[in-house]
């Protein structure tokens, strides 16, 4: 089997234990701008020892810059990602549209990977991204086997897919729940992991959002075929015991001989009640959630001490060549070769013989002792006169300095443009013109103040033409790709025009198609670069107002009222906790603290769960500065929606509980 093993590098200890147990690759993030920021990472200096060690040792090196950046940020990502490659880092691994512009604008040899935090599982979405620069795309965790391979033989962009390690309930970079609740945003790297928490869905269960880690250990044969390159593990919030072990998993299960005593020691050093490959099996469902038990815990303790036996020694990863050259009164030279790269070493000259000669292989065996270093003897070539000597410690020194020399970083020259950023935005002074996403056709008075209206892709086609609507397009497109460009041809040939897209895959289908798309909150607009590349975007409800405010590009808007979405998932919770039936689509999850939070059901293969009590800003509407204003309409009755449009047509308090978002409180 052929993969590149990619492993989890939180800290100094967790890269050696990856690189030392045969990973060929690792990923880590710098001090900020990572979506670990709780992980050790490397500062400036240690991010150039990583690059050292790792190259000394031929495993590339993947810097996570995964994190949505506001405008004054893209400073500190351009020096980031500038020293970076100086240092010789392989690829970027990039969430924020922005950033990834930037990085190919101003870096044009920089590799990009896409962050799994892109949202992106569909052919179109990957077709957006290599259309952006990406080489890479990692795939959501929720992919089945039958859903990678489609994308796989739609594209030839790499595909790097999780094999072990932490399962989010939500879709990554689609989870607002730690940021709504907590101010702690997963698209910045504090998620509080929110999800771990006690939930009962409809009254029943305890730990209704907490997942079980994934481990597709087994499942090697069957990943081989559907064209993927990278097997990435989880955790750079882990120890390093944890990194040797599923490494070392890894290297067996590629060989074939994955052992019992390997399996259970990766158990035993984290899970969460066992594993479970139910995504990629396609088979979801209660056997998928699990908590952190005592006995998990108890389990690791047993098992710390051997594992880290496993990296404890220098591993002979790197083949090394070599030539050595002794003849009568020159310098003994030695030329070394390894990684591409080739050192010459100078040593004395050799002294006449008065009793015994030194023999070639004397000296080869000498040159081979390598032990205690990275490297072992290749091929070894001595060519000497006979009648000469040179002490031990000469040649032991020599092939001393060799290896220092092979292992020292040798930094690169990076081709750069300078950073260019939209310049400040000039005040607007219009009042924001109002728009609605209506959940069904029902809620739409007869008369209302919105320029746009959307209703879902899957209302009647006779209500989008009644009322002029739009088509809002669902973010979870798992396996619906070809499903939903049916419907929408259905749409376009009845005269709908416009489309509200959440997802970079059907941002490109929309427009493909020759619609007037839309950008609505799933695409994480976050800064004036990203913003520019997106049309008519609603912007991220993570930034604040004067933060969106200050975001410079044509046509922005943000979500002024409504139940914030804080989860798009695959595996809904109250299906596997009380079923469909007793549900009847108004499922419920509670909380520790007794907050209510609906769970949406829809004919795409995701749920979304909503906040507890919608935004509200008809009081403050006068710190909304951008272009439009967004109505996110849920739950509400005609009748309701009519009282919440005069509440904002005269600046009303709210008659009901409700939250500013974090329009005012902003995210950590």
């Amino acid at each position: 089997m052929q993969f590149e093993i990619l492993a989890p590098a939180g800290t100094r200890e967790a890269l050696v234990a990856g690189v030392r147990c045969g990973a060929d690759a690792v990923y880590l993030g710098g001090k900020s701008l990572s979506a670990r920021r709780n992980a050790g990472n490397f500062n400036d200096d240690e991010l150039e020892r990583a690059a050292e060690y790792c190259s000394a040792r031929g495993v590339k090196i993947y810097l996570a810059v995964n994190t949505l950046c506001k405008d004054r940020e893209f400073e500190e990502a351009y020096s980031l990602v500038s020293h970076a490659l100086s240092c010789g880092i392989n690829g970027f691994i990039v969430q924020d549209t922005g950033i990834a512009h930037m990085i190919k604008n101003c870096f044009p040899a920089a590799r990009l990977h896409a962050s799994t935090q892109t949202s992106v599982m569909t052919p179109s979405g990957v077709a957006a991204l290599k259309e952006a620069g990406f080489a890479r795309v990692v795939l959501p965790r929720e992919m089945s086997s039958s859903e990678i391979k489609e994308i796989a033989d739609s594209s030839d962009i790499e595909l790097e897919i999780f094999v072990h390690g932490a399962l989010c309930m939500s879709v990554s970079g689609q989870c607002y729940m730690s940021a709504v609740i907590g101010q702690r945003s997963g698209n910045r790297g504090l998620c509080a992991q929110t999800c771990r928490l006690p939930f009962s869905a409809c009254s029943k269960g305890n730990y209704v959002l907490s997942l079980k880690d994934l481990s597709l250990i087994d499942e090697l044969s069957k990943i081989e075929k559907l064209g993927v390159v990278s097997l990435k593990i989880e955790g750079r919030m882990k120890r390093p015991e944890y990194v040797a072990a599923a490494v070392t998993a890894l290297k067996e299960a590629m060989r074939g001989n994955y052992s019992n005593e390997t399996r259970n020691a990766l158990q035993s050093v984290f899970s969460r009640s066992g594993f479970t490959s139910g995504y990629f099996d396609g088979k979801t469902g209660s056997g998928m959630f699990g908590t952190r038990s005592k006995e998990d815990v108890v389990a690791a303790a047993g098992v710390l001490k051997k594992l880290s036996r496993l990296y404890e020694k220098e591993m002979p990863l790197v083949k090394l060549d070599m030539n050595f050259d002794m003849h009568l009164g020159k310098e003994a030279a030695l030329s070394a070769s390894a990684l591409g790269r080739t050192v010459n070493i100078k040593g004395a000259v050799p002294q006449k013989a008065v009793k015994t000669t030194l023999a070639a292989e004397s000296i080869k065996s000498r040159l081979s002792k390598l032990g205690g270093t990275q490297f072992y003897a290749g091929n070894v070539n001595v060519d000497i006169d006979g009648g000469l000597v040179m002490s031990a410690s000469e040649i032991n020194d020599m092939r001393r300095r060799a290896v220092e020399n092979l292992s020292r970083l040798k930094k690169k020259t990076v081709d750069l443009k300078p950073l260019e950023m939209p310049p400040e935005r000039i005040k607007n002074t219009a009042k924001p013109y109002f728009t609605a996403r209506f959940s069904n056709v029902a809620q739409i008075p007869q008369s209302h103040p919105f320029k746009r209206i959307f209703l879902p892709v899957w209302a009647k086609t006779d209500d989008f033409i009644k009322h002029n609507a739009g088509a809002e397009l669902p973010r979870g497109l798992f396996g619906s790709e070809k499903r939903l460009v049916k419907r929408l041809d259905e749409l376009k040939r009845a005269g709908v025009k416009q489309a509200l897209c959440g997802n970079a895959g059907s941002l490109k289908l929309a427009v493909d198609m020759g619609f007037e798309a839309f950008g609505d909150f799933g695409l994480n607009v976050f800064n004036s670069v990203s913003a520019r590349l997106v049309p008519h975007p609603v912007l991220s409800f993570e930034l604040t107002l004067r933060e969106a405010n200050e975001v410079n590009a044509r046509d922005t808007g943000v979500i002024v009222y409504g139940k914030l979405p804080l989860m798009l998932a695959r595996n809904c919770p109250v299906k596997n906790t009380v079923g469909c039936e007793k549900c009847g689509k108004k499922g419920t999850l509670k909380d520790r603290k007794g907050k209510m939070f609906q769970v949406v059901c829809s004919p795409y293969p995701c749920v979304e769960i909503l906040n507890s009590v919608p935004v509200y800003l008809a009081d403050k509407f006068k710190d909304v500065k951008t272009d439009f204003a967004h109505f996110y309409f849920t739950d509400e009755s005609q009748k309701q929606v009519e009282n919440i449009i005069a509440l904002y047509k005269n600046g009303s308090p709210a008659p009901f509980e409700f939250t500013r978002g974090l329009y005012y409180r902003g995210v950590f």
